[in-house]
């Protein structure tokens, strides 16, 4: 089907845009590049990826701190006391490996710490958002099964757009529930936030016709009020016209709201 279309919004992708949008706390940069990552969020990089991302951008003195960090964190794993020392460098992330490095850095630390879903909750309720954010993306690299959603639920409830961001990667493509994923991706259109960062989509929303019906009841409310509908929302309609569901796919029937 042809939908009418309005310019997109200039933006940019990557593992650099989760970190550089609204980022007041992290403002130290450490590269010896002036080019900005592009690790895709959305594509998760693997663990190793992301170590020889970091060791080919930070500058010596991050790359040593980086070093020093993860075979801390490999040597006192887990939790101790009422703070762990990889706890401490997670905080320190930012200071030391700059903006545009400090997500990929804490992962890694959360990695070699050996971090489970206990230790993941703990970081994520008690961090700052760039911690949260850091768990998000270290998600899919650390828990194999769902034990983790309660994390990725609370970031879909903030109207913080770069934990939305995180929250919507591969561990949510995974294992969030088609009600709550279709929400999610409502959430992401509510709040500006690109759907490029949304994993797994072309997939998940391929034949879904609730989304379908929850994307044009959006795109009608928005257009009776006089509002400009997001790009977006025409590109995950589309892919939701793709193709009728198979039998025994996870879209219910029924109506959501």
């Amino acid at each position: 089907m042809t939908h009418p279309r309005t310019p997109p919004a200039a933006r940019t992708d990557g593992f650099q845009d989760a970190q550089d949008t609204g980022n007041t706390q992290d403002t130290q940069t450490h590269s010896t590049h002036t080019p900005r990552p592009t690790l895709d969020t959305a594509l998760t990089p693997s663990l190793d990826d992301l170590r020889r991302h970091l060791t080919a951008h930070l500058d010596p003195a991050a790359r040593a701190w980086l070093e020093h960090a993860l075979d801390e964190a490999a040597a006192h794993p887990g939790t101790h006391g009422p703070i762990s020392a990889w706890e401490l460098r997670l905080a320190e992330a930012g200071r030391r490996c700059g903006a545009a490095y400090a997500d990929a850095a804490r992962v890694l630390v959360l990695d070699a710490a050996r971090a489970d879903t206990d230790a993941l909750t703990r970081v994520y309720f008690q961090g700052t958002a760039d911690e949260r954010r850091a768990v998000l993306h270290a998600l899919p690299h650390l828990v194999d099964g769902p034990g983790a959603l309660p994390l990725v639920e609370d970031a879909l409830r903030t109207n913080d757009t770069r934990l939305l961001a995180a929250a919507v990667g591969p561990y949510a493509a995974r294992h969030l529930a088609p009600h709550d994923w279709r929400h999610a991706v409502l959430k992401c259109l509510f709040t500006g936030v690109p759907l490029d960062h949304v994993a797994d989509l072309t997939r998940r929303a391929r034949g879904d016709g609730e989304l379908a019906r929850m994307l044009g009841d959006y795109a009608a409310e928005r257009t009776a009020a006089g509002r400009t509908v997001p790009e977006d929302l025409y590109r995950v309609l589309d892919l939701t016209e793709s193709v009728t569901p198979a039998p025994g796919t996870d879209h219910p029937h029924g109506k959501e709201s």
